[in-house]
């Protein structure tokens, strides 16, 4: 591991043994896609993409990638970067990205924090953050991936009038981001009511863990902050 290298992901990296054709795309398609982040940066992210996109938006942690796709499908226009290092949601990614034939994504499979340390400033158009892991047990709580080192460099990489959006079903999370963001004021939120955060921005597709926390009973906040 790099020396000046931070953690931020204390979850698991594998599940349950892929299937033969997930395991050819994970050593064929992904190295494709991969973002290699022991190379300087580009000058502009959209050197990253074959189609040079006007806007790239990151997803950090995007599970099984129902949300990343259905961006992907929808933005044909924009560049988006995926961040999971659990390997069977990257195989689910990758399933996903070969039968659709999506040119816009490109995926990164080590902890987002690297890749935060390693994008350029005011370089990204959005941010978003979807039901991370809640480390619900307050000892562990400096493990979740909102910190204040994380929002420092999430505010680093955006575009003026840039979004960062999070969703979580845990309340103490929610708080928890809610007070963290307040200490950077060039990071404005958008939402400031529970009603407001009650309603999924347009465009969201729900994900596997959305529908398991609204099968359990728990309500979702969506917040939306965005750089000034």
């Amino acid at each position: 591991m790099h020396p000046e290298r931070r953690d931020s992901f204390f979850g698991r990296r594998k599940g349950k043994p892929l299937r033969p054709r997930q395991q050819a795309l994970m050593e064929t398609l992904l190295p494709q896609l991969r973002i290699d982040i022991e190379k300087p940066p580009p000058r502009s992210l959209a050197d990253l993409f074959d189609h040079r996109p006007d806007a790239v938006c990151l997803e950090i942690g995007f599970g099984g990638g129902e949300h990343l796709i259905a961006q992907a499908e929808a933005n044909p226009d924009h560049g988006f970067i995926g961040v999971e290092p659990f390997q069977n949601g990257m195989a689910k990614a990758l399933s996903a990205i070969d039968r659709l034939h999506l040119g816009n994504i490109r995926l990164f499979d080590q902890d987002a924090a690297w890749l935060l340390d390693w994008l350029p400033p005011h370089s990204l158009a959005r941010v978003d953050l979807l039901y991370p892991d809640p480390w619900p047990k307050k000892r562990h709580w400096k493990r979740r991936f909102v910190s204040k080192a994380n929002v420092e460099n999430i505010a680093r990489v955006l575009k003026p009038g840039g979004l960062f959006r999070f969703a979580s079903d845990i309340d103490t999370y929610v708080t928890w981001t809610v007070e963290h963001l307040a200490d950077r004021r060039e990071m404005v939120c958008r939402r400031k009511t529970e009603a407001e955060w009650s309603e999924p921005w347009p465009g969201w597709k729900q994900t596997r863990y959305e529908a398991k926390a609204i099968r359990e009973g728990r309500p979702a906040a969506y917040l939306i902050f965005e750089r000034t």
